[in-house]
Protein backbone atom coordinates (compact mmCIF):
# COMPACT_ATOMS: atom_id res chain seq x y z
CA UNK A 1 0.00 0.00 0.00
CA UNK A 2 1.27 3.50 -0.81
CA UNK A 3 0.52 6.84 0.75
CA UNK A 4 -0.31 10.02 -1.11
CA UNK A 5 3.20 11.51 -0.93
CA UNK A 6 5.56 8.53 -0.86
CA UNK A 7 5.76 4.73 -0.91
CA UNK A 8 5.56 3.02 2.45
CA UNK A 9 9.00 1.65 3.43
CA UNK A 10 9.62 -2.06 3.04
CA UNK A 11 11.29 -4.39 5.59
CA UNK A 12 14.85 -3.47 4.51
CA UNK A 13 14.14 0.28 4.63
CA UNK A 14 12.51 -0.02 8.05
CA UNK A 15 15.57 -1.84 9.40
CA UNK A 16 17.78 0.89 7.95
CA UNK A 17 15.62 3.60 9.57
CA UNK A 18 15.80 1.87 12.96
CA UNK A 19 19.57 1.46 12.65
CA UNK A 20 20.26 5.12 11.85
CA UNK A 21 17.79 6.22 14.52
CA UNK A 22 19.73 4.22 17.10
CA UNK A 23 23.02 5.63 15.82
CA UNK A 24 21.65 9.19 16.08
CA UNK A 25 20.42 8.62 19.63
CA UNK A 26 23.77 7.17 20.70
CA UNK A 27 25.66 10.06 19.05
CA UNK A 28 23.42 12.65 20.72
CA UNK A 29 23.81 10.94 24.11
CA UNK A 30 27.59 10.90 23.61
CA UNK A 31 27.64 14.64 22.86
CA UNK A 32 25.50 15.44 25.89
CA UNK A 33 27.58 13.15 28.09
CA UNK A 34 30.81 14.76 26.89
CA UNK A 35 29.44 18.23 27.64
CA UNK A 36 28.37 17.17 31.14
CA UNK A 37 31.77 15.55 31.75
CA UNK A 38 33.58 18.72 30.70
CA UNK A 39 31.45 20.85 33.00
CA UNK A 40 31.85 18.40 35.89
CA UNK A 41 35.61 18.23 35.33
CA UNK A 42 35.81 21.98 35.94
CA UNK A 43 33.73 21.65 39.11
CA UNK A 44 30.79 23.68 37.78
CA UNK A 45 28.08 21.23 38.83
CA UNK A 46 29.46 20.22 42.21
CA UNK A 47 27.31 20.57 45.32
CA UNK A 48 29.04 23.83 46.29
CA UNK A 49 27.94 25.48 43.06
CA UNK A 50 24.29 25.06 44.11
CA UNK A 51 24.82 26.76 47.48
CA UNK A 52 23.47 30.20 46.38
CA UNK A 53 20.15 28.65 45.38
CA UNK A 54 19.58 27.28 48.87
CA UNK A 55 19.22 30.87 50.09
CA UNK A 56 15.57 31.95 50.38
CA UNK A 57 16.54 35.62 50.16
CA UNK A 58 18.12 34.95 46.77
CA UNK A 59 14.88 33.45 45.48
CA UNK A 60 12.93 36.51 46.60
CA UNK A 61 15.24 38.70 44.53
CA UNK A 62 15.12 36.20 41.66
CA UNK A 63 11.34 36.34 41.54
CA UNK A 64 11.51 40.15 41.65
CA UNK A 65 13.81 40.06 38.62
CA UNK A 66 11.44 37.61 36.94
CA UNK A 67 8.57 40.02 37.55
CA UNK A 68 10.62 42.77 35.85
CA UNK A 69 11.10 40.48 32.86
CA UNK A 70 7.39 39.68 32.70
CA UNK A 71 6.48 43.38 32.93
CA UNK A 72 8.66 44.27 29.95
CA UNK A 73 7.55 41.24 27.93
CA UNK A 74 3.83 41.63 28.69
CA UNK A 75 3.72 45.34 27.90
CA UNK A 76 5.66 44.87 24.66
CA UNK A 77 3.42 41.96 23.62
CA UNK A 78 0.24 43.97 24.17
CA UNK A 79 1.62 46.98 22.30
CA UNK A 80 2.95 44.73 19.52
CA UNK A 81 -0.48 43.15 19.05
CA UNK A 82 -2.06 46.60 18.72
CA UNK A 83 0.68 47.86 16.38
CA UNK A 84 0.50 44.67 14.32
CA UNK A 85 -3.27 45.00 13.91
CA UNK A 86 -2.94 48.65 12.81
CA UNK A 87 -0.15 47.90 10.34
CA UNK A 88 -1.99 44.87 8.97
CA UNK A 89 -5.12 46.99 8.43
CA UNK A 90 -3.02 49.54 6.55
CA UNK A 91 -1.31 46.80 4.56
CA UNK A 92 -4.69 45.38 3.49
CA UNK A 93 -6.18 48.78 2.65
CA UNK A 94 -7.25 49.61 -0.88
CA UNK A 95 -5.84 53.12 -0.48
CA UNK A 96 -2.25 53.45 -1.58
CA UNK A 97 -1.46 56.27 0.86
CA UNK A 98 -2.19 53.81 3.69
CA UNK A 99 -0.88 50.62 2.13
CA UNK A 100 2.60 51.80 1.08
CA UNK A 101 3.60 53.51 4.35
CA UNK A 102 2.48 50.40 6.24
CA UNK A 103 4.54 48.25 3.87
CA UNK A 104 7.66 50.39 4.40
CA UNK A 105 7.31 50.37 8.19
CA UNK A 106 6.79 46.61 8.31
CA UNK A 107 9.73 45.78 6.07
CA UNK A 108 12.05 48.26 7.79
CA UNK A 109 11.50 47.06 11.34
CA UNK A 110 11.55 43.42 10.30
CA UNK A 111 14.93 43.94 8.63
CA UNK A 112 16.67 45.89 11.41
CA UNK A 113 18.19 43.62 14.12
CA UNK A 114 16.36 43.91 17.41
CA UNK A 115 19.55 44.58 19.35
CA UNK A 116 20.24 47.65 17.19
CA UNK A 117 16.71 48.92 17.81
CA UNK A 118 17.17 48.60 21.57
CA UNK A 119 20.59 50.27 21.57
CA UNK A 120 19.35 53.06 19.29
CA UNK A 121 16.28 53.51 21.49
CA UNK A 122 18.43 53.94 24.60
CA UNK A 123 19.92 57.14 23.12
CA UNK A 124 16.75 58.45 21.43
CA UNK A 125 13.35 57.57 22.85
CA UNK A 126 14.64 56.01 26.10
CA UNK A 127 14.87 59.27 28.06
CA UNK A 128 11.65 60.94 26.75
CA UNK A 129 9.67 57.77 27.48
CA UNK A 130 11.32 57.06 30.82
CA UNK A 131 8.12 58.15 32.60
CA UNK A 132 6.57 54.80 31.52
CA UNK A 133 9.24 52.90 33.41
CA UNK A 134 8.92 55.21 36.40
CA UNK A 135 5.16 54.67 36.50
CA UNK A 136 5.52 50.90 36.91
CA UNK A 137 8.67 50.94 39.00
CA UNK A 138 11.12 49.64 36.37
CA UNK A 139 14.84 50.19 36.87
CA UNK A 140 16.40 51.97 35.11
CA UNK A 141 13.35 53.53 33.46
CA UNK A 142 15.11 54.70 30.27
CA UNK A 143 16.46 51.19 29.63
CA UNK A 144 12.97 49.79 30.20
CA UNK A 145 11.50 52.22 27.65
CA UNK A 146 14.21 51.39 25.10
CA UNK A 147 13.61 47.66 25.55
CA UNK A 148 9.81 47.85 25.36
CA UNK A 149 9.73 50.13 22.31
CA UNK A 150 12.31 48.01 20.50
CA UNK A 151 10.40 44.82 21.21
CA UNK A 152 7.14 46.49 20.19
CA UNK A 153 8.45 47.74 16.84
CA UNK A 154 10.08 44.46 15.89
CA UNK A 155 7.35 42.07 17.05
CA UNK A 156 4.57 44.39 15.87
CA UNK A 157 5.95 44.34 12.32
CA UNK A 158 6.23 40.54 12.41
CA UNK A 159 2.71 40.16 13.80
CA UNK A 160 1.40 42.49 11.08
CA UNK A 161 2.50 39.95 8.48
CA UNK A 162 0.98 37.15 10.58
CA UNK A 163 -2.34 39.01 10.70
CA UNK A 164 -2.24 39.75 6.97
CA UNK A 165 -1.52 36.12 6.12
CA UNK A 166 -4.32 34.96 8.43
CA UNK A 167 -6.86 37.30 6.86
CA UNK A 168 -5.83 36.26 3.35
CA UNK A 169 -6.11 32.58 4.33
CA UNK A 170 -9.86 32.87 4.93
CA UNK A 171 -11.71 31.52 1.86
CA UNK A 172 -12.49 34.31 -0.56
CA UNK A 173 -16.13 33.32 -0.81
CA UNK A 174 -16.68 34.48 2.77
CA UNK A 175 -15.92 38.10 1.97
CA UNK A 176 -17.64 37.96 -1.42
CA UNK A 177 -20.84 36.73 0.19
CA UNK A 178 -20.66 39.52 2.78
CA UNK A 179 -20.12 42.16 0.09
CA UNK A 180 -23.09 40.72 -1.82
CA UNK A 181 -25.23 41.39 1.26
CA UNK A 182 -24.15 45.04 1.19
CA UNK A 183 -21.67 44.99 4.09
CA UNK A 184 -18.85 47.51 4.16
CA UNK A 185 -15.21 46.41 4.19
CA UNK A 186 -14.68 47.36 7.84
CA UNK A 187 -17.73 45.34 8.88
CA UNK A 188 -16.60 42.39 6.76
CA UNK A 189 -13.17 42.53 8.36
CA UNK A 190 -14.52 42.84 11.91
CA UNK A 191 -17.44 40.41 11.75
CA UNK A 192 -16.52 37.87 9.06
CA UNK A 193 -12.78 37.63 8.39
CA UNK A 194 -11.13 38.45 11.73
CA UNK A 195 -13.02 35.88 13.89
CA UNK A 196 -12.14 33.08 11.46
CA UNK A 197 -8.55 34.25 10.96
CA UNK A 198 -7.81 34.44 14.70
CA UNK A 199 -8.21 30.68 15.09
CA UNK A 200 -5.72 30.08 12.28
CA UNK A 201 -3.30 32.75 13.52
CA UNK A 202 -3.31 31.68 17.16
CA UNK A 203 -0.29 29.29 17.02
CA UNK A 204 1.82 31.88 15.20
CA UNK A 205 0.75 34.65 17.60
CA UNK A 206 1.68 32.57 20.65
CA UNK A 207 5.00 31.62 19.05
CA UNK A 208 5.78 35.30 18.54
CA UNK A 209 4.81 36.04 22.13
CA UNK A 210 7.31 33.40 23.24
CA UNK A 211 9.95 35.08 21.04
CA UNK A 212 9.18 38.43 22.67
CA UNK A 213 9.53 36.90 26.11
CA UNK A 214 12.91 35.42 25.28
CA UNK A 215 14.09 38.59 23.54
CA UNK A 216 13.35 40.58 26.70
CA UNK A 217 16.67 39.14 27.94
CA UNK A 218 18.34 41.65 25.59
CA UNK A 219 17.57 44.25 28.26
CA UNK A 220 20.74 42.87 29.81
CA UNK A 221 22.70 44.82 27.14
CA UNK A 222 21.27 48.22 28.10
CA UNK A 223 21.39 47.65 31.86
CA UNK A 224 17.74 46.81 32.51
CA UNK A 225 17.45 44.84 35.76
CA UNK A 226 15.71 41.73 34.48
CA UNK A 227 16.21 38.00 35.02
CA UNK A 228 19.42 37.53 33.06
CA UNK A 229 20.99 40.65 34.59
CA UNK A 230 20.25 39.30 38.05
CA UNK A 231 21.80 35.97 37.05
CA UNK A 232 25.02 37.80 36.21
CA UNK A 233 24.96 39.44 39.64
CA UNK A 234 24.59 35.99 41.25
CA UNK A 235 27.73 34.44 39.80
CA UNK A 236 29.74 37.66 40.03
CA UNK A 237 29.09 38.04 43.77
CA UNK A 238 29.17 34.35 44.65
CA UNK A 239 32.82 34.36 45.75
CA UNK A 240 32.26 37.16 48.27
CA UNK A 241 28.81 36.24 49.56
CA UNK A 242 28.95 32.43 49.65
CA UNK A 243 32.79 31.99 49.72
CA UNK A 244 32.89 29.84 46.60
CA UNK A 245 36.13 28.97 44.88
CA UNK A 246 34.78 29.93 41.44
CA UNK A 247 31.66 31.66 40.08
CA UNK A 248 28.69 29.28 39.59
CA UNK A 249 28.14 30.21 35.96
CA UNK A 250 26.71 26.90 34.73
CA UNK A 251 24.34 26.34 37.64
CA UNK A 252 23.08 29.91 37.38
CA UNK A 253 22.43 29.52 33.66
CA UNK A 254 20.66 26.21 34.29
CA UNK A 255 18.31 27.83 36.83
CA UNK A 256 17.63 30.87 34.63
CA UNK A 257 17.06 28.65 31.59
CA UNK A 258 14.67 26.42 33.55
CA UNK A 259 12.62 29.48 34.55
CA UNK A 260 12.35 30.61 30.92
CA UNK A 261 11.36 27.10 29.85
CA UNK A 262 8.67 26.93 32.54
CA UNK A 263 7.15 30.25 31.44
CA UNK A 264 7.16 29.20 27.79
CA UNK A 265 5.48 25.90 28.68
CA UNK A 266 2.76 27.83 30.52
CA UNK A 267 2.25 30.03 27.46
CA UNK A 268 2.06 26.98 25.19
CA UNK A 269 -0.44 25.31 27.52
CA UNK A 270 -2.58 28.46 27.57
CA UNK A 271 -2.50 28.65 23.78
CA UNK A 272 -3.60 25.02 23.49
CA UNK A 273 -6.39 25.56 26.01
CA UNK A 274 -7.58 28.70 24.20
CA UNK A 275 -7.51 26.95 20.83
CA UNK A 276 -9.53 24.02 22.16
CA UNK A 277 -12.04 26.38 23.76
CA UNK A 278 -12.46 28.37 20.55
CA UNK A 279 -12.87 25.17 18.53
CA UNK A 280 -15.48 23.91 20.99
CA UNK A 281 -17.37 27.21 20.79
CA UNK A 282 -17.37 26.98 16.99
CA UNK A 283 -18.71 23.43 17.08
CA UNK A 284 -21.46 24.40 19.53
CA UNK A 285 -22.42 27.34 17.32
CA UNK A 286 -22.96 24.99 14.39
CA UNK A 287 -24.56 22.19 16.42
CA UNK A 288 -28.00 21.06 15.17
CA UNK A 289 -31.06 21.42 17.36
CA UNK A 290 -31.62 18.72 19.95
CA UNK A 291 -34.76 16.65 20.12
CA UNK A 292 -36.03 18.65 23.09
CA UNK A 293 -35.54 21.94 21.27
CA UNK A 294 -37.26 20.58 18.17
CA UNK A 295 -40.18 19.34 20.26
CA UNK A 296 -40.59 22.76 21.89
CA UNK A 297 -40.72 24.43 18.48
CA UNK A 298 -43.33 21.93 17.25
CA UNK A 299 -45.44 22.54 20.36
CA UNK A 300 -45.17 26.30 19.82
CA UNK A 301 -46.25 25.92 16.21
CA UNK A 302 -49.23 23.77 17.22
CA UNK A 303 -50.30 26.45 19.70
CA UNK A 304 -50.82 29.00 16.89
CA UNK A 305 -54.54 29.37 16.14
CA UNK A 306 -55.82 28.08 12.83
CA UNK A 307 -55.64 30.56 9.97
CA UNK A 308 -52.83 32.53 11.54
CA UNK A 309 -49.35 32.16 10.09
CA UNK A 310 -46.59 31.42 12.61
CA UNK A 311 -44.04 34.19 13.09
CA UNK A 312 -40.77 33.99 11.14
Amino acid sequence: MTSVLYDNPGPKTRRRIRFWTAVSVVALAAIVGFAIWQVARKGQISADMWTPFADSGLWNQLFSALFSTIKAALLSIVLALVLGAVLAAGRLSNRGWLRWPAFVVIEFFRAVPLLLLILFGLFTWGQPLAFIGEAIGASPPDAFAALVVGLTLYNGSVLAEVFRAGINAVPRGQSEAAYALGMRKTAVMRMILAPQAIRMMLPAIVAQCVVALKDSALGFIVGYQELLSFGKRIYQGAAEIWQLSQPPVVTTLVVIGAIYIAINLVLSWFAGWLERRMSRSTKLAGKPLTAAQTGDEVAAADAVPAGVEPPN
